[in-house]
């Protein structure tokens, strides 16, 4: 299970009460709902527990010989004694049960109280509990997963990146670093340098599908006064900016054919001329690049230069998609709420449960960028402490049969293409699909494969390619 989904067999449960019947009533309430529970006899014996075991929930009678629910109360707080002090007080003890919560206990039940009622507002604390240990995990986490770099995240497949990153930082190979937008390319390229080195030189990123195809020469390698019109005074490009140090060529993918030979040149001369120009300039340079289209594809179209590919890619840098980090999304979720909060000077601290299920069950198409955009959107909306679930953009909540990929999150992706858009759904729709489909058919594949008129090893070989783990999303459910 992830996020707040936890059951509550971790909670401690101390119930005080004089009177065994009474505590027997409580106890067999509680239990079969998970509760680890324990029982004491009066006050000074639960003071005594509470001490020796951190109890989390305490459910205290008011009338007690030895030490009243209210005297206990008060000592726990003179001790500062964790707990969520719950009191239970005879019918029409209201002046008592303002003075029990007057002095910090979390709330009360009068006497006669249904067991649903007891239920609730020990499950309200429960709760409660379980959110301060996962913002209290996150924040753990969070100060311990920033070692390296600016990467946050502790997932075993970002881990494999931080190992190639750490290696290749040591020499001036080049590297090509693919993975779908707002995967965080430029951030893995930069990080390069900041380890290299060149760190004491430029880092100039250029991102190739941005600049119309006519200036991007003029761009990379700099134009001479009257070159062209317009060219009202000579201008470096971006290869003489970068001399010593980096230059990063974000969606290399989308270069013209022309331009890939000159910056080939580059590679293996180590000199150009600038546009209109004629004398050559010589550059110390590394050259990193980037793009989320399948280079080994556009070679056999044509539309990629194989010389230029091998040269490049000396070393191939594979980032993963959002949806492939296992864990990261609620890391990385605390660490821009806590970013964007100081920010904007906006006081709030924390996700509701709710909304954490929902970001651990959305694919991000859209990819880290996706989940800081809603992450900054939610925090200057909100009002109180927490981010509920009406923050939310309407397509993260409401998928429209789409599954967990909403066709404005796709949209809003500047750099996807009809193809990635419509895989993406398509494999959301699945995805989505096949799990209610299961779940319909009592987990039985063979049932399932059947209803839906296909072979059992064509579905079990579907639910593999879509990355589906029934055993784990049967316990999550």
């Amino acid at each position: 299970m992830n996020g707040t989904e936890h059951s509550f067999e971790t909670i401690k449960v101390l119930v005080v009460d004089d009177e065994k019947a009474a505590r027997y009533g409580i106890v067999k309430a509680l239990r079969p709902e998970g509760y680890r529970v324990s029982e004491a006899e009066d006050g000074l014996s639960a003071l005594t527990m509470v001490n020796n075991h951190s109890y989390e929930i305490i459910i205290t009678d008011v009338s007690m010989p030895g030490l009243s629910g209210i005297d206990f109360l008060r000592k726990m707080k003179e001790q500062n004694l964790p707990g969520y002090v719950i009191v239970i007080t005879a019918h029409g003890s209201e002046k008592l049960a303002v003075e029990a919560m007057k002095s910090g206990a979390f709330d009360y039940l009068a006497k006669p109280f249904e067991i649903d009622e007891l239920r609730a507002i020990v499950g309200h604390a429960a709760k409660q509990i379980l959110l301060v240990r996962e913002n209290e995990r996150l924040k753990t986490e969070l100060e311990t997963s920033r070692g390296f770099g600016n990467f946050i995240g502790e997932s075993s497949a970002m881990k494999a990146v931080y190992s190639v990153v750490e290696k290749v930082s040591k020499n001036n190979v080049t590297v090509l670093i693919r993975g779908e937008s707002g995967t965080g390319k430029e951030l893995v390229a930069r990080t390069i340098h900041d380890l290299s080195s060149r760190k004491s030189g430029p880092f100039i990123s250029i991102n190739c599908a941005a600049i119309p195809k006519e200036l991007i020469e003029s761009e990379l390698f700099g134009h001479e006064k009257g070159a062209f019109t317009g060219a009202i005074a000579a201008k470096p490009g971006k290869f003489e900016l970068a001399n010593n140090g980096t230059i990063f060529l974000d969606e290399i993918g989308d270069m013209s054919v022309d331009t890939q030979a000159k910056v080939l040149r580059v590679l293996q001369e180590r000199k150009f001329e600038r546009v209109g120009g004629s004398e050559s300039i010589e550059v110390n340079v590394r050259i990193l690049s980037a793009t989320h289209r399948d280079l080994q594809k556009e070679i056999r179209e044509g539309r990629f230069r194989e010389d230029l590919f091998y040269r490049i890619n000396v070393v191939e840098i594979e980032l993963p998609p959002l949806r492939k980090r296992d864990g990261d999304v609620p890391l990385l979720a605390k660490y821009y709420l806590n970013s964007f909060a100081k920010r904007h000077g906006i006081g709030v601290s924390r996700f509701s449960p709710e909304v954490l299920k929902i970001f651990m069950d959305y694919d991000w198409p859209g990819n880290v960028r996706e989940l800081i955009n809603i992450i900054e959107r939610c925090v200057v909306l909100s009002s109180g402490e927490e981010i509920t679930k009406d923050l939310l953009p309407p397509d993260l909540v409401k998928t429209n049969g789409l599954g967990h990929i909403g066709v404005k999150a796709v949209l809003d992706n500047d750099d996807v293409t009809f193809q990635e858009a419509k895989q993406r759904v398509v494999r959301a729709f699945e995805r989505e699909f096949l799990l209610e489909a299961i779940r319909m058919n009592n987990w039985n594949i063979t049932q399932t494969a059947n209803k839906l008129g296909m072979k059992r090893q064509y579905l079990q070989q579907k639910l593999k390619e879509l990355e589906i783990n029934l055993h784990e999303i049967k316990e999550d459910s």
